[in-house]
């Protein structure tokens, strides 16, 4: 039989651009997940830069300063001894995807880039991102060298599409489709 497991989900007031603020409201929801018992957080898509970024994910320093949250993310003792699953964009061979990273205790298990991307009414995001097509199929992710420096993990490392499972009490997935 199975074990259960408290999943922690949120709706920050996050603002587009607003690294350091989004930063401390991601780990202020962490927190008060912990206290209530559950071993995975999910935050909203696109957390950690804020949803409505618009022309700004064409700018390197979009993706540069989410990828600085995400280390910092990493290296807090905050996210220790849960499951995080944040969203932030992500740059794979000259490509921008909508992704989740997924991960705990300072390794990243999984990068899931979004498949179904919204472009209707209100929503652009085929503008900005790119569907990742490769359906069930994996690929080398090479870690920027600020987060290797955090999570000790070395090229290459997989960007998934499916579910993974890297330890034997730890099996994470996600469906991120529209």
């Amino acid at each position: 039989m199975g074990r259960k497991v408290t999943v922690a989900t949120c709706a920050l007031n996050q603002w587009a651009l607003d690294f350091e603020g989004n930063l401390q409201r991601i780990l202020k929801s962490i927190e008060i997940a912990k206290r209530k018992g559950a071993r995975y957080r999910l935050g909203p898509e696109l957390e950690i830069c804020g949803y409505g970024c618009w022309d700004h994910y064409y700018e390197s320093d979009t993706l540069l300063h989410s990828l600085q949250v995400l280390a910092a993310l990493l290296d807090s003792p905050v996210t220790q001894d849960i499951i995080c699953d944040v969203g932030l964009p992500v740059m794979h061979r000259n490509v921008r995807y909508n992704c989740r990273v997924i991960f705990l205790n300072r390794k990243i298990l999984l990068i899931r880039p979004k498949m179904a991307l919204a472009n209707e009414g209100n929503y652009r995001e085929l503008r900005w991102f790119t569907p990742w097509s490769r359906n069930r199929q994996t690929e080398e992710y090479f870690l920027p060298r600020m987060i290797q420096d955090v999570t000790k993990q070395w090229p290459p490392y997989p960007q998934m599409e499916a579910t993974s499972a890297r330890e034997p009490d730890c099996v994470s997935g996600t469906s991120f489709d529209s």
